[in-house]
């Protein structure tokens, strides 16, 4: 009932001792809050919350024009929803230096397990586009720097993204991520990696968790859990494939009530309205005030 038991201090040991197991970490990304309580029901380790779906869902592409507040706040509601650790795409940490160390606290605030900021020039762009443009070395740890020693929580993860395979190649990565994580990063995300080699090229790199980022229409092939297993990536997201199935399937029911005049064809593939009340527990509110619970569910609506 109302929202997770579990603090979001046990939430970042528990993230933490996931990705120290050796297995590969699962974090699909929730696009709502109800949505990061499917993924935890379905068994996942994590849950991720883009900054491409934080911004999409405001109707605004992924270009840094979401502010600190709208993303603390709309990923705190998210993350107190489930029992699972989950973390925040924080950009470029909304601005310089003193304004990243800010987001950092406000994140830890909101209940994050952990973000990761990445090392584009603001306004960026979404990693699996063309002409990215990336910050000097500087700058970047800097940023990184600052994120590190802000941190109240020791075991708040700090992740440091880096965008520059795209523009300066593999080996100019493996160098960065080397650099950001001298600077405080805890884990590293090579993003837009284009085969299995140059994950293993990353891991090679560092010491520190790596991450892969599995979005669709991107730069990198879709691998299995089992191929990223095979070269030590330690966490893989799936930042924008609820948002993407839930739209495509939107809108498939749209242009069927409008050439129908009904939307009959398309209810059996809803959620039907039984197991839409499972998934907010209303049962368990009756446990806390009969007034509010003293019905029965239909089970096939």
């Amino acid at each position: 009932m109302l929202y997770s038991s579990v603090t979001p201090e046990a939430k970042r040991i528990a993230f933490r001792e996931g990705l120290a197991s050796g297995t590969l970490q699962q974090f699909p990304g929730a696009f709502n809050p109800l949505s990061a309580r499917l993924i935890e029901e379905k068994g996942f380790d994590g849950v991720y919350i883009s900054g491409a779906v934080l911004a999409n869902d405001l109707g605004l592409p992924d270009i840094g024009l979401t502010t600190l507040t709208e993303v603390a706040t709309r990923a705190g509601q998210i993350a107190r929803m489930t029992d699972l650790p989950a973390i925040v795409d924080a950009d470029t940490g909304f601005g310089e230096p003193m304004n990243v160390a800010r987001s950092i606290q406000e994140l830890e605030n909101a209940g994050l397990a952990g973000c990761h900021i990445e090392d584009q020039f603001n306004p960026k762009r979404c990693g699996h586009l063309d002409g990215k443009n990336v910050v000097d070395l500087d700058t970047a740890t800097k940023r990184i720097r600052a994120a590190a020693d802000a941190r109240r929580d020791p075991n708040f993860l700090i992740m440091a993204r880096t965008d520059i395979r795209a523009v300066d190649g593999l080996e100019a990565a493996q160098d960065r991520a080397r650099a950001l994580v001298d600077a405080g990063a805890d884990a590293i995300f090579p993003e837009a990696m284009k085969t299995l080699e140059e994950f293993a090229a990353m891991r090679d790199a560092v010491d520190v968790p790596i991450l892969a980022n599995m979005t669709e229409f991107g730069k990198s092939d879709l691998f299995s859990y089992d191929e990223l297993a095979s070269v030590g990536v330690n966490m893989v997201i799936y930042p924008v494939t609820l948002l993407r199935s839930a739209m495509g399937a939107a809108e498939r029911t749209l242009e069927t009530i409008k050439a129908k005049g009904t939307q009959q064809d398309d209810v059996p593939n809803m959620l039907t309205r039984a197991r839409l009340y499972d998934l907010v527990d209303y049962e368990a509110y009756n446990h806390f005030d009969t007034s509010v619970f003293n019905f029965q569910i239909p089970g096939k609506h």
